[in-house]
């Protein structure tokens, strides 16, 4: 009699998705609790989510029937939006510097809120959607946050006077600031500078004859990773005591665009050991999820997620944790090596908790021959 073996691939298709590693295990439930404890804590202020942080259809329906307005960077994540239910007015386009073409399409499909930092930008608004309304992206320091935002975007204070003056003789509606502290902002006193700055550009123009009205508080809301940080009611009193001084009775309209702080915590990223290895004295663990495929966020060890592995108990040792690829910069944490059991080995479970933010948004497809993170959802 002969037998028949089935022989299954790595990749066969009929692998469960709960079963298949690395995976973004996702739970919208717990999305939807982290946006409506913002709503709740900042009243009066419009919840913008950042869809940068996590583009996942079924979390953007959801966060849509909650109620929730929109932070867009492209045109895809426009179209996203407006596929999930999203109307045209419940987004703002806060990339500074945008493809004109995106511009163009944005306006077409009814969005009229956009941020820029520069005069080129301004004029380039104004060609591609004409009378639009237009924030001014103020430069920060970043100071505090883990992921600092600074550089790249943002402009001085009397620059913004002067990109907001030009937004009007353009015919546009030179509506107020944006800014943003840097994400995973842990120090609730990061707010105060750029909210005076805001007040004082608000009182120049207003001297103009101009009326401003709104202040995009931008993200920085963080995640439960390692290192902790204040609770949310410590950030929501700051920005209501900011504003509170910088601009007395007349408060402006105001907005954040969380993403970390809404999806965040609704994330694990599930992860298997390929290979524990000693190099000299330093031991090496080697997961099948790496900076290329999700972990971008640990690049220079900024974001330090807590890991959990499952069923392992005893003694723990450092350890330096890399990703899978042949890429020698593939190397999550080793300036400052993370707690690991010593009974770990080749086929055992980590998971990275805290981790819906930035991950699967962030992986690199095709790197390596490596797929790029999947979603579960949980």
């Amino acid at each position: 009699m002969t037998s028949t073996v089935e022989h299954r691939s790595a990749h066969d298709r009929t692998t469960p998705a709960e079963a298949v590693t690395p995976r973004l295990e996702l739970d919208v439930t717990r999305a939807l609790e982290g946006y409506d404890a913002l709503v709740s804590t900042l009243p009066g202020t419009a919840v913008h989510y950042a869809v940068k942080a996590n583009p996942d259809p079924t979390l953007l329906r959801a966060l849509v029937q909650a109620g929730s307005h929109f932070d867009v960077a492209s045109q895809a994540e426009t179209d996203a939006c407006l596929a999930a239910g999203a109307v045209p007015d419940d987004l703002v386009f806060s990339n500074p510097v945008k493809r004109r073409a995106d511009v163009v399409s944005a306006a077409r499909s009814g969005v009229r809120l956009f941020v820029v930092d520069s005069p080129e930008e301004t004029r380039k608004l104004a060609e591609a959607a004409p009378g639009a309304r237009v924030l001014c992206r103020l430069v920060t320091s970043g100071e505090g946050s883990d992921w600092p935002l600074s550089r790249k975007f943002g402009c001085s204070t009397g620059e913004a006077v002067a990109v907001l003056r030009l937004a009007a003789t353009l015919g546009l509606d030179p509506a107020g600031v944006s800014f943003h502290v840097g994400s995973q902002q842990r120090d609730p006193l990061a707010w105060r500078a750029p909210i005076d700055a805001s007040a004082r550009i608000f009182a120049t123009l207003r001297a103009d004859g101009l009326r401003p009205h709104l202040v995009d508080l931008g993200g920085g809301f963080p995640a439960a990773h390692e290192g902790g940080a204040p609770p949310l009611h410590c950030y929501a009193a700051a920005i209501h005591s900011f504003l509170g001084r910088a601009f007395g009775a007349d408060r402006p309209d105001t907005l954040i665009e969380p993403g970390r702080g809404v999806v965040g915590d609704a994330g694990t990223v599930v992860t298997r050991v390929i290979a524990v290895l000693s190099r000299g004295d330093v031991r090496w663990v080697y997961l099948d999820c790496g900076v290329f495929s999700g972990l971008v966020e640990t690049r220079g060890e900024a974001i330090r997620y807590r890991l959990h592995t499952p069923g392992l108990e005893g003694p723990t040792g450092p350890c330096v944790l890399a990703g899978p690829t042949c890429d020698s910069t593939d190397v999550m944490y080793e300036c400052t090596p993370v707690e690991l059991p010593l009974a770990l080995a080749e086929g055992d479970e980590v998971r990275l908790q805290s981790a819906g933010a930035y991950t699967s948004c962030y992986s690199t497809v095709g790197f390596n021959g490596f797929d790029p993170l999947p979603t579960v959802l949980v």
